[in-house]
């Protein structure tokens, strides 16, 4: 009898240990809002298989234009050393692809002192012509993407 009572404890243990470790990364045990709509609520209409909300351009803060902008003419950017930047999507809210295909830009936040939580990530294509485009306001713990970004 003294196995089941053994196994009970280790199940305690790995427990409490995943949810020390939950916390220590920043996941959010409290959310009930699994959609990813961390924009505010300016998220709408799901994206087809990627379970991820869209949101287009004119409803991102007034700081994502420039970006958008820049992108598109391939440059420069307002933190050179930054933007531009591999982004390992390790928290796998985007769809899975290689790990050289995202890219990280920063869409400044009014008020702040450092480059802040919002950003655009774009992926494949080319420097200046993404396949596709993401926004996040939280530093990438959700996205919507953007669909007419280049529009």
């Amino acid at each position: 009898m003294a196995a089941p009572k053994k196994n009970s404890v280790l199940a305690i243990v790995a427990a409490l240990a995943l949810v020390a470790v939950g916390g220590w990364a920043g996941v959010d045990l409290t959310s009930d809002d699994g959609a990813g709509t961390g924009s505010g609520g300016e998220q709408s209409a799901l994206v087809a298989g990627a379970g991820l909300a869209t949101c287009s351009v004119d409803t991102l803060p007034a700081e994502a234009d420039p970006v958008v902008e820049d992108i598109l003419s391939g440059g420069p950017y307002a933190y050179p050393g930054e933007d531009g930047g591999h982004f390992g999507n390790y928290e796998g809210v985007l769809p899975d692809e290689r790990s050289s295909y995202y890219r990280s830009f920063t869409v400044d936040t009014p008020g702040l002192n450092h480059r802040g939580p919002k950003r655009i990530v774009v992926g494949g294509g080319t420097g200046d012509d993404p396949d596709v485009w993401y926004y996040s306001d939280d530093h990438y713990e959700s996205f919507c993407e953007i669909p007419d970004a280049e529009e």
